[in-house]
């Protein structure tokens, strides 16, 4: 199997995946659309122009856009939609908009991402991005990454780009990207347009429950935003699946799972019969998975074995409303499994994709051979 990569072009499947071609269209237009974290307005705008088209009933509140079929309460799934990018706080100063948007600039290593932070700050440097106004999305300049690094006088990331001087503070700049697609899998900025663009697509379907797709999860805020639709309008036995893509160290590791599905992460256990409800579906239909709580606890072992740190098992967006919201909102979560995590080159694989996607339709009772 060679490792060819080529972009992918409107009403084009490409030959090396099976994945539907009104999918990777889809995918391909949002991958397009920025939405950095803190500044998700006008990808918001873009989400509910989609939905819309595909029949879903919207509403948009404070941090989250809610989309509903005929029967809302038949279940729920929910995806955050920022993604990582730059915000400028300054005359030619730019920081990580997560760090900015969380209001936050220490790295204690508290969260899965912010450990990878630490090991992939000179990832950046050379890459293009540009600025852009966040409630129209109107186009503000490009330019380039010339240098990330650590300031530690303010514990952060801090960036300096070439092109971007006439920028003032409050302005987002995302990472220009488009999907690609290799014969093993769909690389990009996946994390978390990739399972969004999923839920989006489900409405084309025939999807009738409800969909949440949120803000700042990445800066840890996207919780609060969801935990308030629930105190608004939910009973006290919701059932929530939060969907998103998984860390692993390499493709090649990510490739031995189709999906994965935790117990718990460092917030809170999960809910154990609609974890054991996926677990299920997965043995029925020969899906492969992996508890991604047990694998970071094997690895810490070995790591505790040979006198290491061990790592974090992970802070979810589930796990921190099941946490806040004293038994109204309970749920799991079902991940694809990528390499190279909040990097451009996030890979999923293409079957763990198209695994994920038949996952969902049955979930969600919808007959896709209609």
């Amino acid at each position: 199997m060679n490792n060819s990569t080529s972009d992918f072009s409107a009403g084009v499947t490409s030959p090396a995946t099976q994945l539907p071609a009104a999918f990777l269209n889809l995918l391909t237009s949002l991958i397009r659309s920025p939405s950095v974290v803190g500044a998700e307005h006008s990808f918001f705008r873009i989400l509910e122009r989609e939905l819309e088209e595909r029949g879903a009933k919207v509403a948009w509140y404070e941090g989250v856009l809610v989309a509903q079929g005929s029967k809302p309460d038949s279940i729920m799934f929910s995806a955050h939609i920022d993604r990582h990018g730059l915000m400028c706080t300054g005359p030619n100063e730019f920081q990580y908009a997560a760090f900015v948007a969380g209001a936050r600039s220490d790295l204690l290593g508290n969260s899965v991402g912010e450990q990878l932070m630490r090991k992939i700050v000179d990832r950046f440097a050379t890459e293009s991005v540009f600025a852009y106004e966040p409630w129209s999305g109107a186009y503000r300049g490009q330019g380039v990454i010339d240098r990330a690094y650590i300031c530690e006088y303010r514990n952060n990331l801090i960036f300096e780009l070439k092109g971007m001087e006439h920028l003032v503070a409050g302005t987002p700049v995302a990472f220009t990207d488009r999907l690609k697609i290799t014969d093993e899998a769909l690389v990009g900025q996946l994390d978390n347009v990739l399972t969004a663009a999923v839920l989006v697509y489900l409405f084309e379907l025939g999807f009738q429950g409800t969909l949440f797709f949120t803000a700042q999860e990445e800066a840890g805020k996207s919780w609060r935003y969801l935990l308030e639709w629930f105190r608004r309008f939910g009973g006290s036995t919701n059932q929530l699946i939060v969907v998103d893509t998984s860390p692993y160290p390499d493709l090649d590791t990510a490739k031995k799972q189709n999906l994965v599905l935790r117990n718990k992460d460092a917030n809170a256990s999960f809910n154990r019969e609609l974890t054991e409800r996926l677990s299920t579906l997965c043995d029925q239909n020969g899906i492969s998975y992996q508890y991604k709580d047990v694998y970071v606890e094997q690895k810490n072992a070995e790591l505790v074995a040979r006198g290491e740190e061990p790592g974090s098992i992970g802070s979810t967006e589930m796990g921190r409303i099941i946490s806040a919201s004293n038994g109204l909102v309970d749920g799991t979560t079902l991940q694809i499994p990528t390499s190279g995590y909040h990097t451009l080159s996030e890979s999923a694989p293409l079957e763990s994709v198209s695994t994920f996607i038949q996952a969902l339709t049955m979930l969600a009772n919808i007959n896709t051979n209609k």
